[in-house]
This record gives C-alpha cells, sequence and structure tokens, in this order.
C-alpha cells in the first residue's frame, strides 16, 4: 500500500553547486571581462545574495509520520467498506480518480508540467500497471472473500519479496546473514499468520493468493522503475502524476468489460471509495514525498511496520472481525523478518556515513562559493 507510488522517490532529491577548481575567487559578476563597462562602477554596493533556507513545515515530520501511518492502515477498512456496495474494479477506478484529482491539483498549483517523450510514457504505462492498477484490483478482489486484518498483514510481506528479488535483478544488492535470516523468518511469520499448522484451514487460499500476489507485485514495479525511469530528470511529483493519470486510463477500459453500471449507489461505500483515493492515494503520496525529502527514505519507510497494526485494529474495533491469536504473533514475526532485510551491515553503515558527510562538505563548500564567502572550515 505504501509503495504505490514511491518508487520515483528512490533518485537523489538533493543537488549541491560542484567546487570552484580555480583558486581565484568568484567575481560578483557573470559577464566576461571583455563586456564590463569602462565607466566608473557605482558607489552602492550590490546586496550580495544570501541562499534560500527552505521554509520549515508547518507541521512536525512526526506528526505527518502518523497521520501517514494511520491513512495507509484505514486503506484495508476503505476497501472492504468499498467492496460491499461496488464491485472491485469500480472501487479501484473510482480510488484512482480522485486520487489522481488530488495530484493533479497539486501539479497545476506548482505549474509542473506532466513529462514528455513515447518512451517515458511507455515505461510509465508499465509502471502504473504494477504500481497502481493490477495491486489496488487485487487487493479490492481479495477482500471478497478475507477480512481486511489479513489483507494488510499481507501488504507487510512486500520488503520480504522485494529483497528477494532484489538478490536476482539488482546486482548491487549483495545478500547478507542478517537479510537472508530476515527473508526466513518473515515468511515463517507469513505461514503462522496462515495457520499452517492446521493445514490452512478456515482460510480462503484463493484471496489470500490475491493479497500475497498484490505485495509482490509492489518490488517487481519498483525495480522496473528503477531500471527505466530513475534518473529521467523529470521531477517525482511529474512522473507521479503521469503514472497515476495512466492507471487511471488502465482501469476505465477494462472496468466496463467485466461490470455493469450500477443501478443504485450507496452512500456509505461511496464515501469510503471518496476517502481511498483522496486519502489514501492523493493525499499520503504527498505527505510521503515531503517526509523522503525532509528526513530521508529510511525513515519515512518505517512507515511499513505500523500500517499491518493499525490495519488489524482498525478491522477488529470498526468491523468486528475475529482475531485468533496466530494472526497478531505471526504479523510481528512477519516484521521483525522484514526489518531484517531492509538492514545494513556496521561497514556498510560507516561507509555509506562517510559518503553523506563528504557530500554535505561538498554542497556546503559549493553553496559557499556561490554566494562569494570563503567556506567554514570544519
Amino acid at each position: 500500500m505504501c509503495y504505490e507510488i514511491g518508487g520515483f522517490i528512490v533518485r537523489r532529491m538533493t543537488t549541491a553547486l560542484p567546487p570552484s577548481r580555480s583558486a581565484t575567487p568568484p567575481t560578483t559578476s557573470a559577464a566576461p571581462v571583455s563586456s564590463l563597462p569602462t565607466s566608473p562602477p557605482p558607489t552602492s554596493a550590490a546586496p550580495v545574495s544570501q541562499p534560500v533556507r527552505p521554509r520549515r513545515p508547518a507541521l512536525d515530520w512526526r506528526i505527518r509520520f502518523g497521520v501517514l501511518s494511520l491513512i495507509w492502515g484505514f486503506s484495508f477498512l476503505l476497501i472492504k467498506v468499498g467492496t460491499e456496495g461496488y464491485a472491485p474494479f469500480q472501487v479501484t477506478l473510482g480510488r484512482l480518480v480522485f486520487g489522481t484529482a488530488v495530484v493533479a491539483a497539486v501539479l497545476v498549483v506548482k505549474r509542473e508540467r506532466l513529462p514528455r517523450g513515447a518512451r517515458t510514457w511507455l515505461h510509465l504505462t508499465v509502471a502504473a500497471f504494477l504500481l497502481n492498477a493490477l495491486p489496488f484490483s487485487l487487493f479490492a478482489y481479495a477482500e471478497l472473500s478475507i477480512p481486511s486484518t489479513l489483507a494488510g498483514i499481507c501488504n507487510a510481506t512486500s520488503p520480504l519479496w522485494g529483497m528477494a528479488l532484489s538478490l536476482v535483478a539488482l546486482s548491487e544488492d549483495r545478500p547478507t546473514r542478517r537479510r537472508v535470516a530476515g527473508l526466513g523468518i518473515g515468511f515463517f511469520g507469513v505461514l503462522t499468520v496462515l495457520g499452517a499448522w492446521q493445514g490452512f484451514s478456515g482460510l480462503d487460499l484463493r484471496g489470500t493468493a490475491m493479497a500475497l500476489l498484490a505485495s509482490l507485485s509492489y518490488p517487481i514495479g519498483w525495480i522496473y522503475v528503477r531500471r527505466t525511469l530513475a534518473g529521467s530528470g523529470h521531477s517525482n511529483l511529474s512522473l507521479s502524476g503521469a503514472q497515476l493519470l495512466v492507471a487511471t486510463a488502465e482501469l476505465a477500459l477494462v472496468t466496463p468489460l467485466f461490470t455493469s453500471l450500477p443501478t443504485h449507489f450507496p452512500v456509505v461505500p461511496l464515501l469510503a471509495i471518496v476517502a481511498l483515493g483522496a486519502l489514501g492515494t492523493g493525499v499520503a503520496f504527498l505527505l510521503q514525498y515531503a517526509l523522503v525529502a525532509e528526513v530521508g527514505p529510511t525513515t519515512a519507510q518505517m512507515v511499513t511496520y505500523f500500517i499491518p497494526v493499525i490495519a488489524t485494529a482498525a478491522g477488529v474495533a470498526v468491523l468486528g472481525e475475529s482475531l485468533s491469536w496466530s494472526t497478531p504473533v505471526g504479523a510481528v514475526i512477519v516484521l521483525a523478518g522484514a526489518a531484517l532485510t531492509q538492514s545494513r551491515s556496521r561497514s556498510h553503515s560507516r561507509s555509506h556515513s562517510r559518503a553523506r558527510k563528504s557530500t554535505a562538505t561538498t554542497a556546503t563548500r559549493g553553496t559557499a562559493a556561490a554566494a562569494g564567502r570563503p567556506p567554514r572550515q570544519s
């Protein structure tokens, strides 16, 4: 759920001016010497431009992190309520329509354009299918026969699928003992949730398989985006808005083929679909985008571990879904395994920290040179 449009955010979100290679201090004018006027300069000195400091958000990032966790955690409840009055494809189409409308409004306000180029839009079509159209539809169909609590826990297996796939598809992701152990622990947790020792009795295998397949679709989409669209030069907001637009078009073509127009429009399921799209897809993406830009992807992705907890609590408290001991115990095991698969060794963390410090130093020196002042010595 939290991975639907997060693939573009893996790109570097900060740029730094390169340090000056010349020992001569930069001049205050960008004009060549031959074009300088021969008349004496004015007596008043031109003001030196200062680097613009980013405006501090009105709400602390921890509050926005909690809001994002609540929105995505309640998304499975909203899917369940929506499917009580509308077909799964209709729920998905409505979700995409309202989610796209929110992101499109932000694009208009910020005056950002959609990406150009047939090749980019072709890749966006595949990404929209893998990250939006397919998993949204699978979760909607799955919740026709499984509780929303189980759907939320199945969604938490995405990091496990992602780690397994990255070992095969991404050569730079090397397996470690810790990450392989996390993979095994995570899938043991899945078997615990499903009650494997009882022969999966009382479990709808078809619905569960759909939910797990939806979770698998997300990391496949991440890998595809990473290989094709990362570093394309377009903004994350522009690419994600285009991706949602394409996904909406895909569902608009498919939905009439498998469903008929509703004869009546139940209000509560309709409101659930509106909230699912506007909040669960539109607002949630904007929150995630801002969090990644402010605190980094490592901290922002920790929302993954709160979603199944909130989804389980919402399903039990609001929908009255039953909960056996194996469900929360297995969920904890799944989250522990997922956390291990995302961890790095101490040596990798130290080298990554040194790289970040070196990048920050370069950025500081570049900014100082651009402002016409000497960099502060560390």
